[in-house]
């Protein structure tokens, strides 16, 4: 019998997998043991192993697309096997019995299913009663139901700040019904129609979703209590037969528009005349089609479309010169890239550390004369190539043994004080960052630090790292001297409590035994998570790793 291949959770912090490669194809045969394919996980890209025999008879997600954990990844089963029911081909009955009496599906995926409600045909009332936008009720003539418009591309809901009309009160295209509150700013909105407001379905100070029922307008006295109980739609756009007498009632009121306007007044509504504002349209030039030829809010935006290109065609004439230059300019490309399941859980991470976690920073500025010398004589030995940064690996782990408070994490309600000392280095890769972790590192010489540090930051740029490589560390080191940063702070990787930014060596003027003299310095930086490591005890840490630096030797008692 075929059996359900989930996509794996093969890291604790894991929501959703990508297939980064497919290694067999439908039809093909499979062996307990073959690689089925390469998952790209928050962390690393990692070999998933079928552990079942059988033919390839489905995939549930294409090479380089991503899906939740636990959905379905692949079907194997004997070779010309029907699995319709399995993939969703059957009807929803037949593939709920089909699922909960296979062995081979997990039972969540099974919960999952046998939970998914079937369609009815009765409608589904919203959050918001009958105020919602969604239903089958009959609109009855002339009554138009205005919807909370999108005023922003990031607008979920808006917030009625302040009615301008009343429930019986009459609306005349181009009159302000309210003014709405968005995400980003608060904006007049202009009724479209004429007729009496009939209902206001959002009361003033309060907030619904976009699209949701605003207001109806229609002819006074219509009931559209009809409405209300259904939640009708907005009607669909009139087809072009039924178009064409509206454009002519509208096209009528255009041609009084000289007796709309005395002296240099200018018939128009405050939302279009702060339009044409910041469009550079001169109103005067304009023919409106509202009531009595006012300008309204379409008559704006039409401009744009219509008006405009005369106006760019008698600017080419007048400076051919400039639509020379201008042809021959040529502008930059927007592109778009999709995000890396990496790039998506370093920006969760990150944020989640940024906003919950009370950062400050301490900073202290390191003589590194003495470590130079160390380093040089130390690669001095056959076989041997240490680096500043794995001298700063190993300061940081034996400062960590003296500062136990430092090499800890939050807990809610307790500080988690850590055994081990397991020192994360942050690896830059095409995608973003992450961070390896040296384990047991204040048990580690010179040696073992770099070879380990070498080996991790290779296979990190060619997503070879297993995901228990990049768990579990106490404590992180970001060095970015290596570009010629002098100095930077760093956001905390969660759970530690800490992280170190490391600075570029630079040569400068240093003050010693009162002479100025060539020096060579240090800085680094630390982070500090307050609730858990507190002032003080962050500044001895780094006397303590400032004493370790400036003299190596103590490194090795």
């Amino acid at each position: 019998m075929a059996e359900v291949i989930t996509m794996p959770r093969l890291s604790d912090t894991m929501t959703e997998g990508k297939v980064a490669k497919w290694h067999k194809k439908v039809g093909e045969s499979v062996n307990e043991g073959d690689v089925l394919a390469e998952i790209e996980t928050d962390k690393a890209v990692q070999d998933f192993e079928s552990e079942i025999k059988g033919t390839l008879l489905y995939i549930g997600v294409e090479e380089g697309n991503a899906a939740p954990v636990d959905s379905v990844l692949a079907i194997i089963g004997n070779e010309g096997e029907d699995i319709s029911a399995l993939k969703g081909g059957s009807s929803a009955p037949q593939a709920e019995n089909a699922i909960a009496s296979n062995p081979g599906v997990p039972e969540e995926f099974k919960t999952e299913n046998q939970n998914t409600p079937t369609e009815t045909s009765e409608p589904v009332e919203k959050e918001g009663g009958s105020d919602t936008a969604a239903g089958t009720a009959e609109i009855p003539a002339g009554v138009e139901v205005i919807t909370m418009p999108r005023l922003s591309d990031t607008m979920t809901e808006g917030k009625v700040a302040k009615w301008h009309k009343n429930v019986g009160d009459n609306v005349k295209e181009g009159d302000i019904l309210a003014e709405i509150e968005t995400d980003k700013a608060v904006q007049d909105f202009e009724a479209e129609v004429n007729g009496t407001l009939l209902h206001q379905g959002v009361a003033e100070g309060g907030a619904s979703a976009v699209d949701t029922v605003l207001a109806i307008i229609g002819p006074a006295g219509t009931d559209v209590s009809g409405i209300l109980s259904g939640g009708s739609k907005k009607p669909a756009a009139p087809t072009q037969a039924e178009a064409a007498p509206q454009e002519n009632k509208t096209a009528e009121p255009a041609k009084t528009v000289e007796s709309s306007t005395t002296g240099d007044r200018v018939a128009i509504s405050p939302l279009a005349r702060k339009m044409a504002e910041e469009k550079g349209i001169d109103v005067a030039s304009l023919q409106g089609s509202g009531e009595n030829g006012r300008i309204v809010k379409k008559d704006i935006e039409n401009y744009k479309v219509s008006a405009a290109q005369p106006v760019q065609a008698a600017a080419a004439v007048a400076a051919p010169a400039a639509a020379q230059a201008a042809m021959n300019f040529v502008a930059g490309e927007t592109t778009e890239t999709p995000n890396s399941q990496v790039r998506n859980i370093i920006a969760k991470r990150l944020s989640e550390s940024k906003f919950s976690a009370p950062h400050y920073y301490l900073m202290v500025e390191i003589n590194m004369d003495k470590a130079i010398e160390a380093r040089k004589e130390l690669n001095s030995l056959p076989d041997t190539k240490i680096s500043f940064n794995d001298m700063i690996i190993k300061a940081v782990a034996m400062a960590l043994r003296k500062h136990p408070q430092v090499n800890s994490s939050w807990g809610g309600d307790k500080i988690i004080h850590h055994g081990d000392i397991n020192v994360g280095v942050a690896v830059a890769i095409p995608d973003g960052l992450v961070v390896p972790v040296l384990k047991h590192t204040d048990q580690m010489n010179y040696m073992q630090i770099s070879a380990a540090v070498k080996d991790m930051a290779s296979r990190a740029k060619s997503k070879g790292l297993k995901a228990n490589e990049m768990e579990g560390s106490t404590f992180s080191v970001s060095n970015l001297g290596m570009f010629g940063i002098e100095t930077f702070t760093s956001i905390i990787n969660q759970p530690n409590s800490a992280i170190l930014s490391v600075g570029a060596i630079i040569e400068k003027p240093v003050v010693k035994d009162g002479q100025i003299v060539v020096g060579n310095t240090m800085k680094l930086s630390l982070a500090c998570d307050h609730r858990v490591v507190d002032g003080a005890t962050g500044a001895e840490f780094l006397q303590t790793l400032r004493t370790y630096l400036e003299q190596p030797l103590t490194l090795l008692l």
